[in-house]
């Protein structure tokens, strides 16, 4: 398959030499690199690419201290793409210095792990950076690259295989890419943080999350089924994951209702095919009992790419009371509540009465395979 046009492309030339540095933070083999050679490509600056994940890059760019230093390494460059940057120490410290010293300079950082690159850089960087996240490909940059009518065709591929782009590029290999993907990149970035050293443990808690999507999850109990371990390092675990780009949580929305479920959370992967190798499933959707929770995650993920792409601000929630009345995702935004019933067939259900009851209501769609693009695209 060809290059796929990524959406956040013209976002971030829209950016360029507005004196901020740029952070373009996502997992790995996602199309940072291929992205941000394509930009570069289109300008007339002299650039220069420096990538961090190697020894004698990061080597310099850690021993520079000053903004001369520096300036000798970029030499007459002004667009610098600093690929990996979370591998270098200080990292947010040195982007601060070049954007106060040189603001004609363009710097793009990206990074595989926001938790070390974002952590590092965020205070130093504050007012003088643009973040931007991206994705796995996306349902509206597969629809803008083929159709919609070929996109929707590609459903179960969807939901089976996911969409790194290694694995569009790859029919008929999509497994072992998939295998690849979870074998070599997905945990690199999480157990280089430095409180995180078992492996094995790692691994069994995202094959248990793996199995528990569309189900809220309790950090004592993932503790018990992992099993040398306790909820609170459950919960740091967790939250690692996420900020490496393999897992994002969903929390419950409680403000009213009495037999609400206050505390809840449900734990989604960003991408299924990843989810789907963890587990070691790529059976037909027809042969699966997780069809539905796999196209629950499968919607959800890509509203969030939607969100980010389109810059829709909003707070998302599942909702559920102890006598199982619930919903499986809402939205806040502009002080309104948005919910949203998933079915992978039509079977079309009221919005429980204990909501509405409770909260005002600003609209309630229900969403299934005969609909959900607009769910993706509008």
């Amino acid at each position: 398959m060809p290059n796929i046009n990524r959406i956040i492309k013209t976002h971030i030339n829209d950016h360029l030499f507005h004196k901020k540095v740029i952070l373009l933070v996502g997992a790995r083999q996602i199309g940072k690199t291929t992205l941000l050679r394509e930009i570069i490509a289109d300008h007339s600056q002299k650039t220069l690419w420096l990538n961090a994940d190697e020894g004698d890059v990061r080597a310099h760019l850690q021993q520079a201290e000053t903004s001369t230093q520096l300036i000798n390494i970029f030499g007459q460059a002004t667009l610098i793409v600093i690929d990996e940057a979370q591998q270098i120490e200080d990292i947010g410290l040195k982007l601060k210095l070049i954007a106060d010293t040189y603001p004609q300079l363009q710097i793009i950082a990206t990074g595989s792990s926001a938790f070390e690159l974002l952590q590092k850089s965020n205070e130093p960087l504050t007012g003088r950076k643009k973040e931007i996240s991206l994705y796995p490909i996306s349902f509206t940059e597969l629809v803008n690259h083929s159709s919609l009518i070929e996109e929707k065709r590609m459903l179960e591929n969807r939901l089976l295989y996911g969409s790194y782009p290694e694995v569009l590029n790859n029919p008929g290999a999509e497994k072992q890419v998939l295998k690849d993907i979870v074998n070599s990149y997905l945990y690199k970035d999480v157990l280089r943080f430095d409180s995180i050293k078992k492996s094995a443990i790692i691994e069994k808690l995202v094959l248990a999350l793996a199995l528990q999507i569309g189900n809220e999850v309790s950090y004592n109990e993932l503790a018990k089924t992992i099993g040398n371990i306790n909820a609170a390092t459950v919960e740091k675990y967790i939250d690692v994951l996420e900020k490496a780009f393999v897992v994002f949580k969903l929390d419950a929305l409680s403000r009213n209702a009495r037999n609400e479920i206050k505390k809840g959370k449900k734990i989604y992967f960003y991408d299924t095919g990843v989810r789907n190798s963890i587990i070691n499933n790529f059976n037909a959707l027809e042969l699966r009992n997780d069809k539905g929770a796999l196209w629950e995650n499968y919607l959800i993920t890509e509203r969030i790419k939607r969100n980010s792409y389109t810059n829709h601000h909003c707070n998302s929630y599942f909702w559920r009371t102890f006598d199982q009345a619930e919903v499986d995702y809402i939205e806040e935004y502009n002080g309104h509540l948005h919910t949203y019933e998933f079915k992978w067939k039509t079977n079309r259900k009221k919005v429980p009465n204990s909501l509405t009851e409770n909260y005002s209501i600003a609209s309630s769609e229900f969403i299934d395979t005969t609909n959900y693009d607009s769910f993706l695209q509008d």
